[in-house]
């Protein structure tokens, strides 16, 4: 039954790894990661990790590289959604919201902001939790710019270098299992997709 349910989304998560691991050395997967970083960071529903595993998968000795260019990715596209909330929220943040459902859940961010900026940001940073809510609420709520900034830089960094530099340490074994059990742990990523998109409509209580 699990295995069932877990075809459809592995399928097309397949696809994109082994596409992933193909290219993953030419001069285009860099501009890639950083796009799709980038767009995460304040409306795509993706996170870049879908493509920053693969690539540290096929070029391990630029780990490095990789996690740092996810990283200015996703911290530019955090600056973006600031900007979105500060300047253009009543015709671009509005529609990001309604799209993904979470009114209520910004208040709660706004409210959680006045209590901890610099924390706020970087739990949203580090973890599944939807990036861009924070980053777009950022800006409707007028936090500092380098508040901002510097949960961006240490969430992201320590949540990007973590997963590639584990993957250079142990980038045989964990290509190995992630083959073995693909069809299994694209359903588990797709569970955690959602369940941050759950948490934060949770943390608005729901409504």
């Amino acid at each position: 039954m699990l295995k069932r349910l877990a075809t459809a989304p592995s399928r097309a998560m397949r696809a994109l790894y082994d596409w992933t691991i193909g290219w993953s050395r030419t001069r285009q997967a860099p501009w890639a990661l950083f796009g799709i970083a980038f767009a995460e960071s304040s409306f795509f529903p993706i996170p870049p990790d879908v493509l920053l595993i693969p690539m540290a998968l096929a070029a391990p000795r630029r780990w490095w590289l990789t996690a740092l260019i996810c990283t200015a990715g996703s911290v530019a596209g955090a600056v973006l959604g600031y900007c979105i909330g500060l300047a253009f929220y009543e015709t671009v943040g509005v529609r990001i919201v309604d799209f993904y459902d979470l009114h209520a859940a910004m208040e709660t961010v706004g409210q959680k902001y006045s209590e901890n900026a610099f924390a706020a940001v970087f739990t949203a940073a580090f973890t599944p939790i939807p990036f861009k809510v924070f980053t777009i609420a950022g800006g409707v709520f007028q936090i500092p710019l380098p508040t901002l900034l510097a949960g961006s830089v240490v969430g992201r960094a320590g949540r990007f270098f973590l997963v590639a530099g584990l993957l250079r340490l142990f980038g045989e074994p964990v290509q190995r299992f992630i083959e073995k059990y693909f069809d299994i742990l694209s359903l588990v990523f797709v569970a955690l997709l959602i369940g941050g998109f759950v948490v934060v409509k949770m943390m608005g209580g729901g409504r």
